[in-house]
């Protein structure tokens, strides 16, 4: 495993970092539920290959990430790695939220001290009415006296001018984490956004690497834009590490083959592993996803469970899919979901927590009338 530097922390974190957003499931009393077995197995193989940051979250997996995690670092396993887990900012109602959220994950998780701790899906609108209102980096500095936690941060899904202002805000940011991959180098904080948080010395974790699994299963003629020596998940993947202002990439992996496969394509990566030529193949590449996408979905599942019952991220693939399949095979498709676009009651819980900040509702009302 290659290491790298986190920010100005004097610590090094393994290029790869596992995210504990996409465990396996199966299905158990009519709901998708964590692979418990499969689910550890593959956070302590990733470890063993040394990995040392894992990193989860309040609401990932309906709440049962921390406690899946919790019981994978037993044995010996929690001195080996930093975890990482977030305040969930847009359930803070009153001041006393953040330490009741706090010791409520410090329980699941099953230990005393989270070693980093971000303020969940920041944005402009948060930072004014949640963060600022409720004094959270007062409540941050406190828990980090108190040894509930060890270091503060930041996840991030807004645009740059937001994210500058968040970094500027505080000065007691020691990292951040931002959605960036090859398609969102001008997407939300972005590669100027990258480069402003190294810069200020903050280490800067990167999620949706591979945009939700979009540019790891990819049509073929996108993959046809890159070299046959490599897949495309690796061509994704050395874009980020071969940009030295990156700390670490997080992968949601939901399959040993995936954890395999990301232990051998870290143990090769490095700041600068790209050639002038190589790194002339990315722009084309995102030119052409960028005409595939209608939804730009990451399936991160936040919007889950729909009220109406509609399952949001499974009808954005199927509408995508229209780009690459055409209409009446996605159509086909669409016939067999159990519930349809039209179900959408236009409630809009789904858009508030969206990090992607889509119209789920208008979106639903163009899918309804594509496959009528």
């Amino acid at each position: 495993m290659k290491y790298r530097k986190f920010g100005t922390m004097g610590i090094e974190v393994s290029a790869l970092g596992f995210g504990c957003m996409r465990f396996p499931t199966i299905r158990r009393d009519g709901k998708e539920v964590i692979d418990e077995e499969r689910a550890i197995a593959m956070v302590r193989k990733a470890i063993d290959s040394g990995v040392n940051y894992v990193d989860t979250a309040y609401p990932y997996h309906d709440g049962e990430s921390e406690i899946l995690l919790g019981k994978a670092l037993k044995e010996g396993y929690r001195e080996k790695v930093y975890i990482a887990d977030k305040c969930p900012v847009w359930l803070i109602e009153k001041e006393e939220d953040f330490e009741r959220y706090l010791d409520e994950q410090l329980k699941k998780l099953d230990v005393e001290s989270i070693d980093f701790y971000l303020l969940h899906a920041l944005d402009g609108e948060r930072l004014e009415h949640v963060v600022k209102k409720f004094h959270l980096t007062d409540h941050l500095e406190q828990a980090k006296a108190a040894g509930k936690i060890k270091h503060i941060g930041f996840s991030f899904h807004d645009d740059l001018e937001s994210f500058k202002a968040i970094i500027d805000f505080y000065d007691g940011w020691e990292f951040c984490q931002i959605q960036y991959n090859y398609v969102d180098i001008q997407h939300q904080a972005g590669r100027e956004g990258l480069r402003y948080a190294a810069d200020k010395g903050l280490g800067v974790v990167i999620m949706e690497p591979l945009r939700g699994g979009k540019l790891a299963d990819v049509a073929p003629h996108l993959a046809d834009v890159f070299p046959k020596e490599k897949t495309p998940v690796e061509w994704a993947l050395d874009f980020l590490w071969d940009q030295p202002e990156v700390s670490l990439l997080l992968s949601g992996m939901s399959s040993e083959r995936q954890v395999e496969e990301n232990l051998a394509y870290a143990d090769r990566s490095q700041p600068g592993m790209l050639k002038g030529e190589e790194k002339a193949i990315y722009p084309k590449a995102k030119e052409i996803f960028d005409t595939m996408a209608l939804v730009k979905c990451t399936k991160c599942s936040y919007c889950m469970p729909c009220p109406a019952g509609i399952d949001i991220p499974g009808i954005f693939a199927v509408y995508n899919s229209t780009v690459t399949l055409g209409k009446e095979k996605a159509k086909a498709s669409y016939e067999t979901l159990e519930t349809k676009a039209n179900a959408c009651v236009k409630c809009l819980r789904c858009e508030q927590v969206c990090p992607q900040h889509i119209g789920i509702s208008g979106v639903m009302m163009e899918i309804d009338e594509t496959f009528e």
